[in-house]
């Protein structure tokens, strides 16, 4: 029973793709992906293979980092918005505003071009273990993205915490928890599992907007694009290259979300 089971559902999985709506999609993808590698020039790619690499890690340990550290700034914001005093949350409000009010660019090149230009001015600075750091362009394109990331995830962590529902919580306290244990055993990974999905797609919209630091001079996948489009005065090739390095990304991004929300055992509501 077991095996015809297994067989049952394998042909039921074969026959979705056999359907003639994603023959005819697969039949054009595979005559793009055909006519791209022999109708247009890819000669270069063994030039830029070692830069091409280090744009995708450098894009991807910014991802990651920026990320990890504004999902770590989110969860106080959003904390604060949804259970803290007017004093916590109006300034955390005020930070999401800004950060959602204003073009990511803008933050960028405030931070790059206005508070990097401050720091040359102070003897102490570029004497201190700091300077090596705060010269460079990295840095300014980390911060600036993670505090975009924070001002979202913030917003939506708000929303978490306060769908969580107060008879969980009344009966941790009932049951004699600590703040710190209601927050961290009860309602944390409540707010997780809620902002969940959402958080798969701000960490899709985060990826696409890594390549704005390649206009502060941070060598990422998409400024490689650039210098070889620049040295070769090719349009097409780069850049179809670049779309599915960034749709691959994607992929593997949204699969490692799916995965782990497929394993959460508890039921949300």
């Amino acid at each position: 029973m077991v095996g015809e089971a297994a067989i049952i559902n394998t042909a039921a999985r074969a026959s979705l793709w056999l359907q003639p709506h994603r023959i005819v999609l697969i039949l054009i993808a595979l005559g793009l992906v055909l006519s791209a590698a022999f109708f247009m020039r890819w000669d270069w790619l063994p030039q830029y293979w070692a830069l091409g690499l280090m744009g995708i890690w450098r894009s991807l340990w910014i991802l990651a980092v920026t990320c990890v550290l504004g999902f770590l700034i989110a969860v106080p914001v959003g904390l604060a918005q949804a259970a803290g005093s007017i004093w916590v949350a109006a300034p955390a409000k005020v930070f999401c505003t800004i950060i959602r009010g204003t073009p990511l660019l803008l933050q960028l090149w405030l931070l790059y071009y206005g508070l990097g230009s401050l720091f040359p001015q102070y003897p102490w600075i570029r004497e201190s273990w700091m300077w090596p750091y705060l010269r460079q362009a990295w840095p300014y394109g980390v911060l600036a993205l993670t505090l975009s990331f924070a001002g979202y995830e913030g917003e939506v962590m708000r929303g978490a915490f306060a769908g969580v529902p107060k008879g969980q919580l009344e009966a941790a306290r009932a049951f004699g928890m600590s703040r710190w244990k209601i927050f961290q055993r009860v309602w944390l990974p409540q707010a997780f599992y809620r902002a969940l999905p959402t958080l798969t797609g701000e960490t899709v919209l985060q990826l696409k907007s890594t390549p704005l630091v390649a206009t502060i001079s941070v060598i990422d996948i998409f400024a490689v694009s650039s210098k070889v489009r620049q040295d070769t005065y090719l349009t097409y090739e780069p850049l179809l290259l670049l779309a599915l390095i960034y749709m691959a990304i994607t992929g593997i991004l949204v699969l490692a979300f799916s995965r782990i929300e497929a394993r959460i055992p508890v039921k949300v509501g």
